[in-house]
């Protein structure tokens, strides 16, 4: 049953979970659930991954905080690996994506700043973009339904264009510009995809105004998508990125890496997290990395996804109008008057976690290593649960 306690911001079904194995999940009554959901795309490695499990058990017998005057040595290594994984110089470690994006617009104001004075402060974001629940990430998040009168008033000197749109980056930018955020799948938003020749053109011509360029992959990040980063996809070689979620396996962890001329912009004293980087979630975050980079892993994570696109487009259910996927990340429509929502609840009595997104997709991002047999058995509860929904 749901607490009656934890105030229910979520709008939480009445499901209490007790543990899982791989991609699959069981509440306290036993009932088994299928995981395409991951957590929204933050247990990256499922339930009870040994390789994870043990490396949190032995760092938590070493230490589990340690302030951060100090540096701790798993926090050095995996600095160093996940540098050299992504390419780029310095980090800033926080413990989620709203702190990670933080960060970033911290770190482009200030770029702004020094480099154009006072007037150097717009940050463009994507229509449709979602960026975190704090003041500044809700304000930078590209959609009117996250900024109700009642958390007013919303910072200044934050613009929006639409993603794919040619026209919107022939004028946008000017010496105004501090920087442009690109959330490089707009996952709230709808799973919708970014065009590579669009992003690369809307860097250029940010970048030719003055600007920083900047890639929230929050979501996208750490193998999601098909490769570590979504960015490396779409080509635009950010100079700051963001990373959470399934960056530690479900260890809250966030990032912001930056490069070029972002890097060096932050000094002692800028932005501090008390928790950020801690040496259980860099073990954690450790083991991810290292799976991701294990041979032929991000290759399975890109044909998993395209099995899941495949097998829904084969049913030509007239229920659903389409589907986007890149690696593990998924969106359907759902075809009104059927609703997102109402597929999402009827999957999960069936025993299949889902989320929504955006106006009316259903959307799946389930463990990267999920298996073939799992994902053959979600598969089966959703193909039935939309044929009902007729």
């Amino acid at each position: 049953m749901a607490s009656k306690t934890v105030v229910n911001n979520y709008g939480s079904f009445d499901v209490t979970f007790s543990h899982g194995k791989g991609a699959t999940l069981y509440d306290i009554n036993g009932k088994k659930y299928i995981d395409f959901l991951a957590g929204i795309a933050v247990n990256s490695l499922g339930y009870a991954y040994e390789p994870l499990v043990k490396a949190i058990q032995e760092q938590a017998a070493k230490q589990i905080h340690i302030c951060n005057y100090f540096v701790s040595d798993i926090g050095v290594k995996y600095a160093d690996n996940l540098l050299k994984a992504t390419s780029f110089e310095g980090v800033f470690f926080g413990n989620s994506g709203a702190e990670a994006n933080e960060a970033a617009i911290k770190l482009a104001r200030k770029y702004g700043y020094l480099n154009g004075g006072e007037k150097r402060r717009v940050i463009y974001t994507l229509e449709q973009s979602f960026h975190g629940r704090t003041i500044a990430t809700l304000t930078a998040t590209g959609q009117s339904k996250f900024h109700p009168d009642c958390f007013a008033p919303y910072l200044a000197d934050f613009k929006t264009i639409k993603a794919n749109d040619w026209n919107a980056i022939k004028t946008a930018f000017d010496d105004t510009t501090a920087a442009l955020l690109i959330e490089c799948i707009q996952g709230e938003g709808g799973v919708n995809l970014v065009d590579s020749e669009w992003a690369k053109a809307a860097a250029d011509a940010a970048r030719k105004a003055g600007a920083i360029v900047m890639a929230d992959e929050v979501q996208t990040g750490m193998g999601r998508t098909g490769t570590i980063l979504a960015s490396e996809q779409l080509g635009f070689n950010p100079d700051v990125v963001t990373l959470a979620k399934g960056i530690a396996g479900g260890v809250p962890m966030g990032a912001c890496l930056f490069r070029g001329k972002a890097n060096g912009v932050f000094a002692a004293g800028d932005h501090q997290s008390t928790f950020g980087g801690n040496p259980l979630a860099c073990a954690a975050a450790e083991v991810v990395l290292e799976t991701l980079q294990t041979k032929g892993f991000l290759e399975n994570v890109v044909s998993k996804g395209e099995k899941i696109r495949d097998a829904i487009l084969s049913w030509k259910s007239p229920v659903v109008s389409a589907v986007r996927q890149r690696g593990l990340m998924i969106g359907a429509d759902i075809v009104l008057p059927v609703k997102a929502v109402d597929v999402e609840k009827k999957l999960l009595d069936a025993g299949l976690c889902t989320s929504t997104a955006g106006a009316n997709t259903l959307r799946i991002v389930p463990p990267l290593n999920i298996s073939d047999e799992e994902i053959d058995e979600g598969l089966a509860i959703l193909k039935s649960v939309l044929e009902n929904c007729r």
